[in-house]
């Protein structure tokens, strides 16, 4: 009797399982030690594929920086050589306009605003695809200074005032609401203002446009340029702030353009620490926004304690 529990007892591990014998273990010891190294094989090919991709995805990536520089390049080059024919346009245009050389018939003076205007147009193009390929080569920087609003929106008044030509459409300054004294570029920020005051008057042909500042926030303000134009439908508002980005409506293809002015303001107001939008719905007219910090100094030393130090 004794014999045989001490036969069960050697059949059974220290757990009371029944034990295995020495060749199923080896076995099976043999059959997981291939299945390791299947699974480091695997692993090992599966490594050299990600290396193989990093190395791909970094030289596409010189491409693309390479491709990036070289049309930042001829963007500028191009820009800087309209510039001398346009601003030879812009003189002589002046010259006929002041007559200098003698009257002009009403005809001809219709033909000369005809070309102030169309050369304007070209000058203001010009200027955004300089400027854009400044950014997109990091040439612009940020020269912040203490300022007031109410200045800002009297030389946008002013810069205004002689290129409303329609009677039907009137520029409205509000006095800003609660707003200090800002520490930012007050260039730039004159910049987008211009270009989403410009967009209005592309696209209101009555009514008026409304430039508006509010303090939103301790460390925010938000500006707007509302219009009562043509609006924009929400399927398209995701593009507006794209390069070279135009609306699909019978106005916009008779006016010319680059799609870049407001492409640029959204380029701009990130450069002060800040964001655009806009709130708009076809036939409703548009509401473009841009919030940037008080400061931008201190914006900019929020984000550098966000970032993780390297």
């Amino acid at each position: 009797m004794n014999d045989i529990k001490e036969h069960e007892l050697a059949a059974t591990d220290n757990a009371g399982h029944p034990a295995l014998p020495a060749e199923a273990l080896a076995e099976a010891l043999a059959t997981t030690q291939a299945e390791v190294e299947a699974l480091r094989a695997e692993l090992e090919e599966t490594n050299r594929g990600v290396l193989a991709l990093y190395a791909e995805l970094d030289a596409q990536a010189d491409d693309l920086r390479q491709a990036t520089e070289l049309k930042s390049r001829f963007l500028a080059y191009m820009s800087h050589e309209f510039r001398t024919p346009i601003g030879a346009i812009q003189s002589i245009a002046r010259i006929l306009q002041d007559r200098v050389d003698g009257p002009l018939t009403e005809e001809q003076e219709k033909q000369v605003r005809f070309i102030q205007t169309t050369s304007a147009e070209f000058a203001d193009m010009v200027n955004d695809l300089l400027d854009l390929a400044k950014v997109e080569a990091g040439r612009i920087d940020v020269s912040p200074a203490w300022f007031e609003m109410v200045d800002v929106f009297s030389a946008l008044r002013g810069m205004f005032k002689p290129v409303i030509t329609n009677p039907d459409v009137v520029l409205i300054f509000e006095e800003p609401q609660d707003v200090p004294k800002l520490f930012s570029d007050d260039r730039k920020l004159a910049q987008i203002l211009r270009n989403f005051i410009s967009n209005a008057l592309k696209f209101t042909l009555h009514g008026e446009i409304r430039v508006s500042a509010k303090r939103i926030s301790e460390t925010s303000v938000q500006f707007a340029v509302a219009d009562t134009g043509i609006g924009i439908a929400p399927e398209f508002h995701h593009a507006i702030f794209r390069d070279y980005s135009q609306i699909d409506s019978p106005i916009q293809k008779r006016l010319r353009g680059t799609g870049l002015g407001l492409s640029l303001s959204k380029r701009l107001a990130e450069l002060l620490g800040g964001d655009v939008a806009v709130e708009s719905e076809a036939q409703k007219g548009s509401i473009f926004y841009v919030t940037i910090p008080i400061s931008v100094a201190a914006a900019a030393s929020a984000v550098s304690a966000e970032s993780p130090s390297s």
